[in-house]
């Protein structure tokens, strides 16, 4: 039964360790700032095969003699991005498989080069997006002879939306003002472009309801270096409801806070509620040729709350959660067949969907 640190118990973190650890097949130890979220989690919940524990990735030695303690095969973060650098290098340190959801463009390449040579995986971004919708992109090119334009579009946004930005924070604010902030990468005319975060507005039209959709960065993960010189045009965009885009621009933009991260946070967390009655929407779109005809094929995904282990979930708990556990358990299942870093495109769809924990993205 193999060992998985789980570092994190947040919203995501706090699912992760429940899914693999009622499956039966994982001995998981979770673990915070303090022992009080882990074990609040595994009392509630009635975890008997996680171990809460407290640790502090600031205290970098610490954590390595609590992974030194163990026979961990696989370390699992779930913190914030800026973190994932320090977890990495603790796992190339102690050759465990290293497993992050990390949306940053930058520490997904500091993770690739801590890997270099690695005997253990090292797989980044194994989240929604980037995750599992480049597993489906991924996909989807695959039935082209030649591609022409590739569209990665997904939303996580409120069910009821009650306030100006018709938005509700539903996962981490940091991870969230990064996308809005940060450069984003995408392909035109076959070559590697930077784009700017909140421009490329376009509007989109699923199951009869208008939404909007902008630049973000990191959505794309892996996918433009992978196609690069193959695809004329590929790009990510964020959806959310009409309106959102231009009032973000203003806080970001027109009063400047995008030079003020911190002081956008308090804004955000004080002024915007969360909510567990979301809905996750997963939208890819490619263009290319078949036996020299011009077709176009599309995944289209609407995912809502679940109640898992007795507890309720939000969608983007249940999404992101899910796609990482199915990533974690593929690669525990031959873990001799990964090595060094590991594109989240490596991964096959239907083996995803074919998991035990897919079935959020199957039903």
């Amino acid at each position: 039964m193999p060992q998985v640190l789980v570092l994190g118990a947040g919203k995501i973190g706090s699912l992760v360790a429940g899914l693999l650890s009622a499956s039966g097949q994982y001995h998981v130890h979770l673990a915070d700032l303090t022992l009080d979220a882990p074990k609040r989690l595994v009392d509630d919940l009635s975890l008997s095969a996680v171990t809460p524990c407290a640790l502090d990735v600031r205290r970098p030695d610490a954590v390595a003699a609590y992974v030194s303690s163990s026979p961990f095969d696989a370390v699992i973060s779930s913190l914030p991005y800026f973190c994932n650098p320090t977890v990495a290098e603790i796992a190339r340190a102690h050759q465990l498989h290293y497993f992050d959801l990390t949306e940053d463009v930058a520490v997904t390449g500091r993770v690739k080069a801590i890997s270099a040579g690695a005997d253990h995986a090292f797989i980044p971004q194994c989240g929604l997006a980037p995750g599992f919708i480049s597993i489906v992109t991924n996909d989807l090119i695959g039935h082209f002879e030649s591609i022409d334009n590739v569209k990665m579009r997904v939303g996580a946004l409120p069910v009821h939306p009650s306030n100006a930005l018709k938005y509700s924070l539903t996962w981490s604010t940091d991870g969230l003002i990064n996308e809005y902030a940060n450069v984003c990468v995408g392909i035109e005319e076959g070559e590697e472009v930077h784009l700017q975060p909140l421009e490329g507005y376009e509007t989109i039209e699923l199951d009869g309801l208008l939404y909007e959709a902008f630049n973000t960065s990191g959505g794309l993960g892996t996918l433009a270096d992978t196609y690069r010189g193959r695809v004329r045009t590929m790009n990510y965009k964020t959806l959310r409801y009409p309106g959102h885009c231009e009032k973000i621009q203003f806080l970001m933009k027109d009063l400047k806070l995008k030079e003020d991260r911190e002081t956008l946070k308090r804004i955000l967390e004080r002024a915007i509620p969360q909510t567990q009655q979301d809905v996750v929407l997963i939208y890819a779109a490619v263009t290319g040729t078949r036996q020299g005809e011009l077709f176009e094929e599309t995944y289209v995904k609407k995912v809502y709350p679940r109640t898992i282990l007795g507890r309720l979930w939000s969608a983007i708990q249940v999404t992101t959660a899910s796609s990482l556990c199915c990533v974690v358990d593929l690669v525990m299942a031959r873990p001799s067949a990964y090595r060094g870093f590991v594109t989240q495109e490596h991964f096959h769809l239907q083996d995803v969907l074919n998991n035990r924990f897919g079935d959020c993205f199957r039903a």
